[in-house]
């Protein structure tokens, strides 16, 4: 597998900016998506994939056709096009640090921006690799365009090569995963595969089907504007009982303390002033009893303090995003045994551990379409610290390559 290719398909696809746009309803939630998935449209016809149809969502799907003599099932590689809104994609300059040393990389000299192994210390797995980065003041976009660059070079690799024996098998390049829609209008019947997997995890080694179960909650807290100089009795400040919300929830339980398979709360936006405060949560959790749980104490937490105010003043809002694919994949598990026994026959370590997000397999998987994760190569995605070695990209690719080897085998 030719190296400086698979760079250069990958640095054509970070360059084309694909940001997604949470706040737009429309389907897909930015009109630039479509130059990727257009530029992919055409590469897949050219290494000679069949079915290549981009609907009007901007799903673009495709089929390898089986090259055996027998019927094996149908199986599917996803990916999604868009970048993360949490950090600009516009105007990547992908940086090629070749035979990485294992010291500092200076991404922006003039803005003092390094990305360094004593923050990040995963970098050290990767002396002597090939490292991409940006050059400080965008993300890079491997999440997800390591895996669209994996899924098109493995499909070309098996063009090229019927000597390596496969059964039929289907791709879909998805929009707004980002944003949490990317499943919400992939038509399964259609693509028609037994069983997929996305290729959207970090480290190379990666392979995930649990995930958290998640909901979003909107609490609004209303208040009173009066003269804060005649104010005493009259005044309502809804920041300060928003405040007193807040610190009623555990301390401990939110993002930046908790790891594996523990929950957390995450208040990720507050707008308030007197009259009116709203915050934004999001709620997460792995196990289904403890999720309801955790919907069930911001409710009790609002009635509480209301009835201390002796005023409804607190209104909750929760809604359900996504939950938890290990449901819908225990049934099947041979799915994720076969990418397990790919691996170790490569030489990866299998690192099977729970996603702390979701992708679009968590909804997939509940609409019908089983969906492990595998990984992508990339780390420390949604910001300017952004990084993927070129190794992993590859190694990757041989997996997808692998898994279509081993269903061949195993289903003779």
């Amino acid at each position: 597998m030719n190296k400086q290719h698979i760079i250069n398909r990958f640095v054509k696809y970070v360059t084309i900016d694909t940001e997604s746009d949470p706040n737009n309803p429309a389907f897909p939630s930015t009109e630039k998506q479509w130059d990727l998935a257009r530029v992919l449209e055409k590469e897949l016809k050219e290494i000679g994939m069949e079915d290549v149809e981009l609907d009007e969502n901007c799903y673009l799907m495709a089929t390898l056709p089986s090259n055996l003599d027998y019927e094996v099932p149908t199986i599917g590689f996803v990916a999604h096009v868009d970048t993360s809104p949490d950090f600009t994609g516009a105007n990547v300059k992908p940086q090629i640090h070749e035979n990485y040393d294992g010291k500092d990389i200076v991404l922006n000299k003039a803005e003092n921006i390094v990305l360094s192994p004593d923050y990040f210390d995963d970098l050290l797995q990767y002396k002597g690799q090939t490292i991409i980065t940006t050059d400080g003041t965008t993300l890079l976009g491997a999440d997800d365009k390591a895996g669209v660059t994996e899924i098109v070079s493995a499909m070309e690799y098996l063009v090229q090569h019927p000597e390596i024996k496969h059964g039929k098998i289907r791709i879909c390049f998805t929009p707004d995963e980002e944003v949490g829609k990317g499943a919400h209008l992939f038509d399964v019947d259609k693509f028609g595969a037994e069983w997929a997997y996305t290729m959207d995890g970090s480290q190379i080694g990666e392979l995930e089907y649990e995930n958290f179960n998640a909901a979003g909650a909107v609490i609004t807290v209303n208040g009173k504007i009066v003269h804060p100089g005649y104010a005493k009795g009259k005044m309502i400040n809804s920041m300060t009982i928003a405040s007193d919300f807040i610190n009623a929830l555990p301390a401990n339980e939110v993002p930046e303390k908790t790891s594996g398979y523990e929950g957390f709360f995450h208040l990720h936006t507050m707008e308030g002033k007197v009259e009116q405060t709203v915050l934004k949560y999001i709620i997460r959790d792995h196990d289904m009893d403890l999720f309801q749980g955790r919907k069930k104490l911001m409710e009790e937490t609002a009635e509480k303090i209301n009835k201390k105010l002796g005023k409804n003043l607190i209104q909750v809002e929760i809604k359900d995003q996504y939950f938890n694919m290990k449901e819908k994949v225990t049934p099947v598990m041979h799915i994720v045994d076969i990418a397990e026994e790919v691996m170790k026959d490569m030489g990866i370590t299998p690192l099977i551990k729970p996603i702390r997000g979701g992708t679009d397999g968590s909804q997939l998987s509940y609409k019908g379409l089983p969906c492990p994760n595998i990984f992508a190569g990339g780390h420390n995605f949604h910001g300017r610290y952004e990084y993927v070695p070129v190794e992993s990209i590859l190694k990757a690719t041989e997996v997808i390559i692998g898994i279509a080897q081993k269903v061949a085998i195993k289903f003779v």
